[in-house]
């Protein structure tokens, strides 16, 4: 079935993240069904009350539905409004327009804008950043979107495990639907889940992504592997718990290629590798290539990394810093 759209939404709030990832929703949307030709954007100087009021006076011999996209609309002012306001009270058929607010103190969504949608026969959509102490209730009403039942032990869990990143929750929560849905072998049904449950998922999950960082630094590509130290960060990792599973992981290369170097055969070198069979073939080509003193270095610098994460080494520069001139000293 095709998707129905209203003449106007509003989504302001300060859970800037969620806004991005309805707006990114909305825009994917649009241009399934009406191509980018069907799509205009008001971003930066161009979003104006003024500019938009006159796209939707515009005439126009497109095909389908038309949308636009307005970002910004929290720096408006009152008084900017009348044409807009005026152009919203008879809005063109077929036309759909959504204003985009990212609120933070002072700028907000001015409210005649809030009445000039809500009388357009549009939604307006709040999407404020929970509170810390709220955010187990928060998880418990999301699992239950899913289908999943959460106790309010094994959202603190999901949390403590997680962190506080709203997005990051809702990821995991989709990841859990999936792993246990399957092993459920029910889609109607609701699913029951405890906090050994959610701390063993949350474990491996976060496990994963940390290997994901460890495979790019030890591939010889020090930007591909910032950039996952980045998104591993803004996904709420901790530089701390980023390290621990980064030197187990470099632990087994030096220790695969330091089997190599002796002249161990292959499979030798990879045993006791607790990883499938692709991933072990993977890392003993890396090992071979990066050899042995390479990797003792990097073990040892990860180490004081470690150590300056608890509290310990010394050096003015911060862990992510530090960290970062691991990843640029590990490349080539």
């Amino acid at each position: 079935m095709a998707a129905t759209f209203k003449p106007a939404y509003l989504i302001h709030g300060d859970d800037h993240g969620r806004i991005a990832e309805r707006r990114a929703r909305l825009r994917a949307l649009a241009e399934a069904q009406s191509g980018v030709q069907g799509l205009e954007l008001f971003e930066g100087e161009r979003s104006t009350p003024e500019a938009v009021a006159a796209a939707l006076n515009a005439l126009t011999f497109a095909l389908g539905r038309r949308f636009l996209i307005v970002d910004g609309v929290e720096r408006w002012k009152e008084r900017e409004l009348e044409p807009l306001l005026a152009a919203l009270a008879d809005p063109p058929p077929d036309t759909t327009v959504s204003f985009f607010a990212r609120e933070d103190g002072r700028f907000k969504a001015p409210k005649g804008l809030h009445t000039a949608v809500s009388r357009a026969g549009g939604d307006i959509a709040s999407e404020g950043a929970v509170k810390p102490w709220e955010l187990p209730n928060w998880v418990v009403a999301r699992a239950r979107e899913l289908g999943l039942e959460l106790s309010g032990d094994a959202a603190r869990a999901l949390v403590a495990a997680s962190g506080d990143r709203q997005q990051r929750l809702l990821r995991e929560l989709e990841t859990l639907e999936l792993a246990l849905r399957g092993s459920a072998g029910s889609a109607d049904a609701s699913i029951d889940v405890d906090v050994e449950t959610v701390t063993e998922q949350a474990a491996a999950s976060s496990e994963r992504r940390v290997w994901a960082l460890a495979d790019e630094l030890l591939s010889g590509d020090p930007a591909r592997a910032a950039r996952m130290f980045f998104t591993l960060r803004s996904q709420g990792e901790r530089v701390g718990g980023m390290l621990f599973s980064l030197s187990a992981r470099l632990r087994d290369a030096h220790r695969v290629a330091a089997a190599l170097e002796r002249g161990a055969a292959p499979a030798e070198a990879k045993a006791g590798l607790r990883m499938p069979p692709r991933a072990q073939d993977q890392l003993l080509n890396q090992a071979r290539r990066i050899g042995t003193e390479r990797l003792r270095r990097a073990v040892e610098t990860v180490a004081e990394l470690e150590a300056a994460s608890h509290g310990g080494g010394s050096g003015g520069a911060t862990e992510e810093t530090r960290t970062l001139r691991l990843i640029a000293d590990f490349g080539g």
